[in-house]
């Protein structure tokens, strides 16, 4: 439950952003305080929440965590206020109001306890006096007051001066009125400038987009921020905030904003060295906290915008087509170091590995054909998933070759899929665990095999920022990232429910209420005694409590058991009111699963009872219509053209097909064979305005793609998928493309020798 203090004020903030009521958030926090996860919430407590969806839970999570910090904050520095008998009414309401930690801490900071400066010292010499006389008296020459000042540490009028402009300063720094206008004003005028270190024109190329930039503060987009960023870290790049930067000097918005504070409004020679005084405190000590506090909130907000788009393209992937449970042959593409193959059955079941050499040195592309071929007929293989890295394109046109001439009227389908993150996992503990006996390039193999029967499945063993569809993933905080993924993770997992009898350990923790110590725990009792025949068995596991059990039952699934309802998305604790309903039909549960037509005819309604209302009766309907429906799209995959295998190859106007593998804010990468990802700037992707390019593509889509551009020198591609473009080249010219450069010839001889192979491997097969 929510504190008694924010009891009202949280939920009320976190209800208008994220559209719901006050009532409904404070249901949620509930929820969640109780140990309920976002994935259970969304999907089995939609009357307690009145149908709050995961992307609002994930908000409500995320925002709930920073508005707790802020009361905690508020409250502590409430309480050291109080402790210093410094607090007031006036005190205690701008605290009150306070939104944000950033204005909290500025009204702390005239009484947050601080090192030793400049103006205390002067303050104990007795320079307030100074300050005191110089507000009072602004007609007096201030070089003659300060002549009554000097002392110890001051030892004429100009340091006596000098320490009563410290204490002046220090005090318009810790006015949170002042901070708060010079703030906004920055924000609003402000231009981050980013200009090349001299003499590093030449190592930082790669940033020489930003050698001379300048753009507003307000409207940088999160790439170009992180891109800068990571220049001025890897010290290509100096960055500002230029504010004000033609004004003449003491007359910007903000040193006048510093003098009103001081109200220096007259002609004295008071009100001018008061005005010069402000003038100095603005570009000595404020524009410099200013510019530190602004930037490191547009940094964090470019890294809030990296890691939301890293977590939709993550979502995607995970989300994308599996292939089905499909004997499949692995292939990760290698030159010296051989290509690596590995067959699994339709359960992910290693079958058999190999290592052939198809390319230089040892060039033996005859016998690696020849081995995969006698892989294909011995195992059944339907798939031929190749990894997309180095060497992918030689691999698909050697597999492909082959194919052409392999015996028999189905054939295998070859993939180019992303291995991403396949080394990582190859090289991890779990890897090893999973496969102790095989070699870390082998386990690569099996990986890209898995990834095409079931992306979800096999991504879920790999940390998320190794799957490589964000970008500057390692300059974003990292914690933040992995908490965000992680939510990303599990929700797939949840959407799209697990096999209790056949999941790994890996997949089982992202199981909502799981986790990896009772992961292992399922997997261990189910070693030892064999597949799941119900649900309820889970209770026999370990560890495995009550608490537990309500949290992960529903998105755990059994084929083939006892209750024909654990195949299903619905909840145990629905049970009753499921089988209310089939008994409504007249007919058998399992006679009744999947009968869309007899379930349309029943009234929602009549099954409402004191716990389940219309949302839950109206998802066991649709479940026992469609029971154990996967969510993710049908299977389908991009065809590279032949002949285009390097940039080099590319020619603008050629018209391709590809795989969208990230989505920026900028506009979408795409693989088109070449071992470098195009880019179809937001402006391309439609033949309309187009504000985010997740309207129109996602991580995974196949998509037709028209080069615009090739920089083979700086590994840049521009592709567009407009239709209004330039008019494409004849059909025949796109077929044929430049003939490969500097390549062996992967395919098959021409003429009896090919002939030959083909008669080869019909006796491998005996056909």
């Amino acid at each position: 439950m929510t504190s008694a203090p924010n009891a009202t004020r949280i939920p009320q903030i976190i209800a208008a952003e994220i559209g719901a009521s006050p009532a409904q958030v404070i249901s949620a926090v509930d929820l969640l305080d109780g140990g309920a996860t976002v994935p259970f919430i969304a999907r089995y407590r939609k009357e307690v929440t009145g149908g709050l969806d995961d992307t609002q839970l994930r908000k409500l999570e995320e925002r709930l965590g920073y508005l707790r910090e802020l009361e905690a904050r508020r409250a502590a520095i409430s309480g050291s206020i109080a402790e210093q008998g410094k607090m007031t009414d006036a005190l205690t309401l701008a605290i009150a109001r306070a939104e944000t930690k950033a204005e909290l801490e500025d009204i702390y900071l005239p009484y947050k306890p601080k090192r030793r400066t400049r103006a205390m010292i002067a303050r104990e010499a007795g320079l307030q006096g100074l300050v005191d006389a110089l507000l009072a008296d602004r007609a007096a020459d201030p070089l003659a007051l300060a002549g009554g000042f000097v002392c110890e540490g001051f030892a004429d009028a100009k340091a006596a001066l000098e320490g009563a402009r410290d204490i002046l300063a220090e005090g318009l720094a810790e006015d949170a009125g002042l901070l708060g206008r010079l703030r906004d004003h920055m924000r609003k005028v402000g231009r981050l400038s980013a200009k090349v270190v001299e003499g590093k024109e030449q190592s930082g190329a790669k940033f020489s987009d930003y050698f001379a930039h300048s753009e507003p503060f307000a409207g940088a987009p999160s790439h170009r921020v992180l891109a800068m960023l990571r220049g001025r870290n890897e010290e290509i790049l100096s960055l500002d905030l230029e504010v004000d930067p033609e004004a003449p000097r003491g007359t910007s918005p903000a040193e006048r904003a510093c003098g009103a504070a001081l109200g220096t409004g007259g002609q004295g020679a008071g009100d001018r060295w008061l005005r010069e005084a402000a003038a100095w405190a603005w570009r000595v000590k404020l524009k410099t906290s200013l510019t530190l506090d602004l930037m490191g909130d547009l940094r964090e907000a470019a890294e809030a915008e990296a890691i939301r788009v890293f977590a939709r393209n993550l979502k995607d992937l995970l989300l994308a087509a599996p292939a089905g449970g499909k004997a499949t042959m692995g292939l990760d593409p290698g030159i010296r170091t051989g290509v690596k193959v590995a067959v699994v059955d339709g359960t992910g079941k290693v079958m058999a590995t190999d290592t052939v050499y198809p390319f230089q040195p040892k060039m033996d592309l005859r016998g690696a054909q020849v081995a995969i071929a006698k892989a294909i007929g011995q195992h059944g293989v339907k798939l031929i998933a190749i990894g997309n890295g180095t060497a992918s394109r030689e691999t698909e046109k050697m597999v492909a070759d082959l194919l052409a001439v392999l015996p028999g009227s189905e054939k295998p389908v070859k993939v180019v899929v992303s291995e991403a993150g396949a080394s990582v996992y190859s090289a991890s503990e779990l890897a090893a665990r999973e496969f102790p006996d095989l070699d870390v390039s082998l386990r690569g193999a099996v990986s890209i095999a898995r990834r095409l029967q079931d992306p979800l499945a096999e991504l879920v063993k790999i940390e998320p920022k190794s799957i490589g569809v964000g970008q500057y993933q390692h300059d974003v905080d990292q914690h933040r990232l992995a908490r965000q993924l992680d939510a990303v993770v599990e929700d797939a997992v949840n959407a799209v429910g697990v096999d209790l009898n056949t999941a790994s350990a890996p997949l089982l923790a992202r199981v909502s209420g799981v986790g990896p110590g009772l992961a292992e725990a399922i997997v261990g009792h189910r070693d030892a005694n064999g597949p799941f025949a119900t649900r309820k068995e889970l209770l026999k596991v370990a560890r495995l409590g009550p608490k537990a059990f309500e949290q992960a039952a529903g998105f755990l699934r059994i084929s083939g058991g006892k209750e024909p309802l654990d195949a299903s998305s619905v909840h145990p604790e629905a049970y009753e009111v499921a089988r209310k309903i089939v008994a409504a039909c007249g007919r058998d549960i399992r006679a009744i699963m999947g009968d869309g037509a007899a379930l349309k005819r029943l009234d929602p309604q009549a099954f409402v009872d004191d716990r389940f209302g219309l949302p839950t009766v109206r998802d066991i309907l649709s479940e026992l219509e469609k029971p154990g429906r996967d969510p993710r799209p049908g299977f389908k995959t991009a065809t590279f053209a032949d002949g285009i295998n390097e940039i080099r190859d590319l020619r603008p106007g050629m018209l391709l097909e590809g795989t969208v593998t990230n989505v920026a804010a900028f506009g979408a990468f795409v693989d088109i064979g070449v071992h470098q990802d195009g880019l179809v700037h937001v402006s391309q992707l439609a033949d309309r305005f187009v504000k985010d390019p997740h309207e129109v593509v996602k991580a995974g889509d196949v998509v037709q793609v028209r080069v615009t551009e090739v920089d083979p020198a700086r590994k840049r591609i521009g592709l567009s998928m407009r239709k209004d473009g330039a008019t494409p080249p004849p059909r025949g010219d796109r077929e044929k493309g430049p003939a490969p450069k500097g390549r062996m010839d992967a395919g098959p001889a021409s003429g009896s020798s090919a002939g030959a192979f083909a008669e080869a491997l019909k006796g491998k097969f005996g056909r």
